[in-house]
């Protein structure tokens, strides 16, 4: 089926190629619709609900990586004008198809197009537009369908199937997806205790506990600030996924680099530079109900100037996800001791989030975490075997 799915994708590109030279009616212009219509026939053959997760230079077809689009530059523009999934039914018309890549190409040559999410992800035979956000109309509710905490609480719990998650991925390569759901919902509960919003972050004990701690503390840091600025229940957890996975791809490098307390060599650093796009692909296997975080795990080193890793070939912006837990990650990175350097006081990190707003971070982003972590940060740290204050 991959091979079907290469060479729709590889008509489609074609196609746009040509419908940018013809007008409509052309004779070559109608020989490329009829060629890309008949790849999608062949591909619905095969399987009848094919779905496109496009990660800027990486391209997954039913949640698996297609290598022979590795590098594929035709991802990186179909991210950078929002179209991030491509779903189509058995039902896909001819002229649905072409108005598919009259959009495309309307995006690409920023004329002006009809981009509600409404149109986009219709009830139709292709459906196509950015992942998440399915609440992104709805106020923030009140976590009334979670059970708040009114005791004691710990996240040593959570910290050993954080562990234990990393483990199954390093030994079977599977990801765990009702664990990592459960440790969120457990996390948001810790979040409300008394009805009082509080951000519980361990502290760091051992540097081999680092990937452990740092992946809940950015996860909760997601969910206080999605919360924060309104975001819908659901929304507000599939932030909370996202942060938990971010550094995914980091089961797979060695631990005498991760705490390395030197500078890394050239070498080193390539590997270490490669955990995003090894931790996108990791999650593009597992579930379909990932499509953000594994956007967020590729995205989330990527700096507001286009600085960072990994390098798009075309320049665009980044997922709202990626921008919003790339504050968290850096955040929580800089208040945690290293092997190489100690962890820098909060107002340290809060002012340099401040002075690289516009620059490696998106500005309201920044600046809305900083004034969320002034009021919140006397109640923020807890450790994994000490309770939460009541």
């Amino acid at each position: 089926m991959s091979a079907q799915a290469v060479n729709f994708l590889t008509a489609l590109a074609q196609s746009l190629s040509a419908l940018g030279l013809y007008p409509e009616g052309h004779q070559s212009r109608e020989r490329a619709l009829d060629m890309v219509y008949q790849r999608l026939l062949d591909l619905v053959a095969d399987d009848p609900a094919p779905s496109f997760l496009f990660l800027g230079d990486e391209v997954a077809y039913r949640n698996r990586p297609l290598p022979e689009l590795r590098d594929w530059g035709w991802s990186s523009r179909f991210v950078g004008i929002g179209v991030q999934r491509l779903e189509i039914d058995p039902s896909a018309t001819r002229d649905e198809l072409e108005d598919l890549l009259d959009e495309v190409l309307a995006r690409l040559n920023l004329r002006a197009v009809d981009t509600s999410e409404i149109r986009q992800m219709r009830q139709a035979g292709i459906r196509f537009g950015r992942v998440g956000l399915r609440d992104q109309d709805r106020p923030a509710a009140a976590f009334a369908d979670l059970t708040t905490a009114t005791i004691d609480f710990t996240l040593g719990e959570e910290a050993e199937t954080i562990r234990w998650l990393h483990q199954e991925i390093t030994s079977k390569r599977e990801l765990p997806l009702i664990e990592a759901e459960a440790v969120v919902r457990s996390l948001t509960v810790a979040m409300h205790g008394d009805q009082e919003l509080l951000v519980p972050l361990l502290k760091l004990r051992r540097f081999d506990e680092y990937t452990t701690t740092h992946a809940l503390n950015v996860s909760v840091l997601a969910m206080a600030l999605a919360e924060w600025i309104g975001l819908g229940n659901r929304d507000v957890r599939a932030f909370g996924v996202a942060g938990l996975l971010h550094d995914l791809g980091k089961v797979n490098i060695p631990i005498e680099i991760l705490n390395k307390s030197g500078k890394l060599t050239a070498e080193e650093r390539l590997i270490m530079n490669q955990h995003p796009v090894d931790g996108a692909r990791l999650i593009a296997t597992a579930e379909s109900e990932l499509d953000l975080a594994a956007v967020v795990a590729y995205e989330h080193h990527v700096m507001l100037n286009g600085g960072g890793y990994p390098t798009f070939q075309f320049a665009r912006d980044c997922h709202y996800a990626s921008k919003l837990v790339h504050v968290c990650d850096v955040y929580d990175a800089l208040r945690t001791d290293r092997p190489y350097r100690d962890a820098w006081p909060s107002e340290k990190v809060l002012a340099y989030l401040e002075e690289r707003s516009g620059l490696e971070f998106d500005g309201v982003i920044a600046h809305t975490f900083t004034k969320m972590i002034w009021e919140w940060e006397p109640r923020e740290v807890v450790q994994e075997d000490e309770p939460l204050p009541a």
